[in-house]
């Protein structure tokens, strides 16, 4: 098997969905009838617009099957990723793109329920229970409904390791050791949604005063720094397919199961459990929807078993659902941390703008 991971599986995973088109406004399925049973398939009250990543997918029809009993047409604009999208919604929140938002993780949740981006809705499906676990701290009304989780931790390549004689690394300290010089490859946090995510695991694990020396020893260590997770992974890294020279890579607790090679037994990855951050993802009814009722029902079937079981194979994440089953590779070779590095979501919020260029300063020069 290809190795694969959350976000770079769940981009091509989009060239299988053929009713999504990126960064554009597209029909899902159609045909069906409108709310109100109006066969015509017009676009009024019988068409919901889902505004989102552009690492939405789901299972091939998912999609066509909630439209059919619901009555509802689904419409899908796809932004780049988590910090485009909440930009986005921002800049457009007089005029929004559409009814509901999908994607909004809680690197970037606080500044959409600032901006009074998203408004309550009524969620009924059984999991909006488990989905309460997980709410943005200040987000009383419960307008922001978290869907899923991931964490973001370094990956090592085992077979590596392995073949050189050197000892994997375990924890974000030992990566300043001279033993693991020009070894590592991490996503630019200015760029990618997982390289904020790692830095953000930096910053809780060393504080407002120590991260950007701990940044610095990676920087002297000889640390890689790409644009992007997919550079990075399937470039850069040693198990990404690419034959790069850094086996050590930022990716997702969730990557391991998708590097078992063909035939193989075992994966040939591991990630590095404690050098992790939590990613949670929320869905909420965009204020000023024109059809905020078709909104909420959307959200019921995020939270619904049918796409809650379908997440960790259509994108790669863990669901909220407690009363969803994991694949059982997922349970072998893809635990969650046990204690993630947090920051509290006002924090991120007050100084993600300012971190990112301390970052840059640090780093890039």
């Amino acid at each position: 098997m290809t190795p694969r991971t959350r976000t770079g599986a769940r981009t091509l995973a989009l060239a299988g969905v053929a009713s999504l088109a990126l960064s554009a406004c597209s029909a899902v399925g159609g045909g069906a009838d409108d709310a109100s049973g109006d066969p015509s398939g017009s676009a009024d009250a019988g068409t919901v617009t889902l505004v989102t990543h552009e690492s939405f997918a789901l299972a091939e029809g998912l999609l066509e099957q909630f439209e059919e009993e619901s009555g509802l047409t689904v419409e899908v604009v796809q932004q780049a990723d988590a910090g485009a999208l909440a930009n986005q919604l921002v800049l457009t929140k007089d005029a929004p793109l559409g009814d509901v938002v999908y994607g909004l993780d809680n690197t970037f949740a606080t500044r959409a329920l600032d901006e009074g981006v998203v408004v309550p809705a009524d969620v009924t499906a059984p999991a909006a229970e488990d989905a309460a676990a997980y709410a943005v701290e200040g987000d009383d009304e419960g307008a922001l409904i978290a869907v899923d989780y991931s964490d973001v931790c370094l990956n090592v390549d085992t077979t590596w390791f392995a073949a050189q004689g050197v000892p994997e690394p375990t924890t974000l300290e030992s990566l300043l050791d001279p033993a693991y010089r020009d070894l590592v490859v991490v996503p630019d946090p200015v760029t990618s949604s997982p390289g904020l995510a790692f830095l953000l695991a930096t910053v809780g694990a060393y504080g407002e005063d120590g991260w950007t020396g701990y940044w610095a020893g990676l920087r002297d260590n000889g640390l890689k720094v790409a644009s992007g997770w997919e550079e990075a992974y399937y470039t850069d890294f040693t198990a990404g397919g690419g034959d790069g020279p850094r086996p050590v890579v930022l990716s997702y607790a969730s990557s391991p199961p998708f590097t078992v090679p063909e035939g193989g037994t075992e994966p040939t990855t591991r990630a590095l459990l404690d050098t992790c951050f939590r990613q949670v993802e929320y869905a909420g009814v965009l204020a000023g929807a024109e059809n905020p009722e078709g909104a909420a029902q959307l959200i019921d079937f995020l939270l619904s078993d049918e796409v809650q079981a379908d997440i960790p194979t259509s994108m790669y994440v863990y669901p909220v659902s407690s009363a969803v089953e994991l694949p059982e590779e997922w349970t072998r070779w893809a635990p969650l941390a046990e204690e993630p590095f947090e920051v509290p979501a006002a924090d991120i919020d007050a100084h993600r703008e300012e971190w990112l260029t301390q970052w840059s300063d640090t780093v890039v020069g």
